[in-house]
């Protein structure tokens, strides 16, 4: 008999992402286990009878679903908090840190008006909302939520009609130009096509950030909005990572593991800059277009017309930054995508992000992630 035999874990997930599933793969394959998720993931079968070692859930709508995870009494990964009342551990996404970075993306961007556009009572999008709005609120800015309420199953014919013509009269009313999140990929694509009807420019007068869904915002549409990547990947990992432990024998957490966003990916429709202030659009003009180079405020102030205490001082009137923290975090940014999106050599990332040095580029990734640029990259394409 093997020592360490093979385990058994079932697949059980209501609601699911193809990048969930690669997270969870990535590790199983790791560990040789045996996944068993053809019953339910692709015939919607439930698997009464089924045994093993540990489940990896999505527990959504479906009570049915639910019931048979708790009656195998095995340990239990759950993805969602929607039955949070169930003994199960839980790796969920960080939806209040993603509503932070939404926030952070548009105050970048000079915006100074701002909606939240939900259209269910649901824990995920009450999150991401109130990450959202407290994010702003603590820049000193205000967000109106646009919170649909459908108006029951009686009404289901004309609800979807109602929805848009109501969004419609919100899109045309708010006073511009405006930043709006959506709740989810396709709310966003719901306001970009209604902008288009009503002659609203995107992103001249409406910018728009969803969240990264390829199952429901399709098309080429998905190619033009920009939406935060949830890092399902990583949660589906962090998930089975747990798992792994717990059929070893470590007590399950009180509190639910989060998943951080992996951050935004910036498309046309909130790819522009909203600031008033000539020197400040000229600076940013400047860093994008230099940033190979070795900026310093000194040289930024130059390229403004500007003297570095007034440079400094518009930046955090218009930006609410420093021209420095906006030079470092437009250098991450970068460094970030060509990491996950290259195999160029670390050094050569190094160069092409304006620093001198490939130890002044570890040093400065460290304290912007914690990470090391060679194991930001390990994870990222680990979790592919």
């Amino acid at each position: 008999m093997r020592s360490n035999p093979k385990k058994n874990v079932l697949i059980a997930l209501g609601w699911f992402d193809n990048r969930l599933l690669q997270g969870i793969a990535a590790y199983a394959t790791e560990r040789r286990w045996h996944l068993a998720a053809q019953s339910i993931i692709h015939e919607r079968v439930i698997p009464w009878g089924w045994q093993g070692d540990g489940v990896l859930a999505w527990l959504a709508a479906g009570d049915d679903l639910a019931e048979f995870v708790l009656s195998v009494k095995k340990p239990t990964v759950d993805f969602s908090r929607r039955r949070a009342h169930l003994p199960f551990a839980r790796v969920l996404q960080d939806h209040a840190q993603t509503g932070r970075l939404v926030a952070e993306h548009f105050l970048e961007r000079g915006l100074r008006r701002f909606c939240f556009y939900s259209n269910m009572d649901n824990w995920s999008q009450t999150e991401r909302g109130e990450g959202f709005i407290r994010a702003l609120k603590e820049a000193g800015h205000s967000c109106n939520w646009l919170r649909w309420t459908d108006p029951g199953s009686g009404q289901a014919k004309v609800s979807w009609r109602q929805r848009r013509n109501w969004l419609l009269e919100h899109l045309r009313g708010v006073e511009k130009p405006a930043g709006i999140f959506t709740a989810n990929g396709t709310l966003a694509v719901e306001v970009q096509e209604l902008c288009e009807d009503a002659g609203l420019s995107v992103p001249g007068e409406i910018a728009i950030v969803g969240i990264d869904d390829y199952l429901l915002s399709v098309g080429a549409n998905n190619r033009l909005i920009s939406g935060v990547d949830t890092n399902l990947e990583e949660q589906g990992y962090r998930g089975a990572e747990l798992l792994d432990k717990m059929m070893h024998g470590t007590r399950r957490p009180v509190r639910p593991v989060r998943v951080a966003p992996a951050g935004v990916i910036t498309r046309k429709s909130s790819d522009f800059l909203a600031v008033e202030h000539g020197g400040v659009a000229r600076v940013l003009q400047h860093m994008a277009e230099h940033l190979e180079e070795p900026l310093d405020v000194a040289g930024l102030a130059q390229a403004a017309g500007m003297s570095m205490r007034g440079l400094h001082q518009a930046f955090e009137d218009h930006l609410g930054t420093t021209p420095a923290a906006r030079l470092r975090r437009l250098r991450m940014e970068l460094a970030k995508q060509l990491l996950a999106g290259s195999t160029e050599k670390i050094e050569i990332v190094a160069g092409r992000c304006g620093y001198p040095s490939l130890n002044s580029f570890f040093i400065a990734f460290r304290r912007e992630t914690g990470q090391t640029p060679a194991s930001y990259r390990k994870a990222t394409w680990r979790a592919r």
